[in-house]
């Protein structure tokens, strides 16, 4: 589950992360208390930040949602030391759409704006927190080049890139911290701040469940202050029942419509881009499916996981679901007879298909226990199915009644 900035500084500054100050609003009507309230802090400028939950908000460009040649505002992120101008960047940003090159041409409205203190600082850093599965480790990512994009940075300057493991044994060390300081550069108060910054944060991390947690940038104020200037935290759904008042910043305005009906039904849905719809039971199988038919030819218009325990209800569901979406021409179902067998998931996608409208066609290709058997209900079911015996075929099959 995604926040937005806003949210994210709110829960690290219970963690006493020294964070960039503001007010959210969600009504242009809220601006002036808003601004009333940072003056009243001491804050005489300010920084009006669109809240959407995609990267690039200060290279992105603001349309109105009713006519998308309308170009509103260049930039959804915008400084200033003018309260009438800062409110003019907010009566620009807030409702119209923002598109960056995370949110695709479709963009996102903006239905939130962060009005933060604008903070003189000499030097923008980078600092990432996330779990390396491949050595059951959370390591700590740091970079001189902050305010870019660190998939950028990993490409092209990868040199550029501090990791640092922590063994969850022992638990994030001083040394540690003082390494990543010295390796960015701090010295000073400016290296004491870090060390105050650094420990903070990564017992955020672990005590929100995060499963990812940025801050892009880290910048050094004129004072030697170390400050999140921006933050982006994600989190595990499956430990979200532990984590209720993270739960509570969801929002749904900011989810795609089909996968919250799929989270209704407990099913794991994606959506794509392409025009093959995918059912598949378990995570790993339905990535393999995506991936063989790519090497078809073909497009995956989702990841759907229906779960171990595939029945008449799920496959209904997900065929709700995965039809819901227009750009779906056809349908591809590979289920693992593992936990259930294959015969009754047959009957079940039999069933389903008989009281669905239906309209794409369905390539079926069931593996496990009574497979056999799942096959021939399938054939003799007098519904318009094609079987596969392979995943191969599947995707050879379902690619080619595309092209048809």
């Amino acid at each position: 589950m995604k926040i937005h900035e806003y949210q994210a500084k709110a829960t690290l500054k219970k963690f006493g992360v020294a964070i960039q100050d503001g007010i959210a609003i969600k009504k242009i009507e809220e601006f002036d208390a808003a601004i009333a309230e940072l003056k009243a802090r001491g804050i005489n400028q300010f920084v009006v930040k669109a809240q959407i939950h995609a990267g690039g908000r200060g290279k992105g460009k603001l349309y109105n949602p009713n006519n998308r040649d309308e170009l509103i505002l260049e930039g959804g992120v915008k400084f200033t030391t003018s309260v009438e101008k800062a409110k003019d960047y907010a009566s620009k940003i807030l409702g119209n759409l923002l598109v960056t090159h995370q949110t695709g041409d479709e963009g996102k409205i903006v239905q939130t704006l962060f009005i933060a203190e604008g903070l003189d600082y000499k030097r923008e850093l980078y600092l990432g927190i996330l779990l390396d599965r491949a050595v059951s480790k959370n390591v700590i990512m740091a970079s001189t080049e902050g305010g870019v994009e660190i998939e950028k940075v990993a490409e092209e300057t990868p040199e550029k890139i501090i990791k640092e493991w922590v063994d969850p044994a022992v638990g994030l060390q001083a040394y540690q911290v003082r390494k990543l300081g010295f390796a960015l550069g701090f010295s000073g108060t400016a290296l004491k701040n870090f060390q105050k910054f650094l420990p903070a944060l990564y017992k955020a991390y672990l005590s929100t469940d995060s499963a990812m947690l940025e801050i892009n940038p880290l910048v050094v104020t004129e004072d030697e202050r170390v400050i999140a200037l921006d933050a982006k935290m994600n989190f595990d759904d499956n430990a979200l029942f532990r984590q209720p008042e993270i739960f509570n910043y969801r929002d749904l305005a900011e989810e795609d419509a089909l996968e919250i009906e799929a989270s209704k039904y407990n099913l794991n849905y994606i959506k794509l881009d392409g025009n093959v719809g995918c059912m598949v039971n378990g995570a790993g199988l339905a990535m393999a499916t995506m991936d063989i038919i790519k090497l078809a030819g073909g497009e995956p218009a989702n990841f759907l996981d229906v779960g171990g325990g595939a029945n008449k209800e799920t496959v209904a569901n997900g065929f709700k679901i995965i039809l819901s979406d227009p750009n779906v021409k056809a349908i591809l179902i590979n289920i693992f007879g593992g936990i259930v067998r294959c015969d009754r998931v047959a009957n079940g996608v039999i069933e389903a298909a008989k009281t669905l409208n239906i309209h794409v066609p369905i390539v079926v290709r069931l593996e496990g226990t009574n497979a056999k058997e799942a096959a021939e209900i399938l054939e003799k079911s007098g519904l318009n199915f094609e079987v596969a015996q392979s995943l191969k075929e599947a995707a050879q099959k379902v690619t080619s009644v595309l092209s048809n």
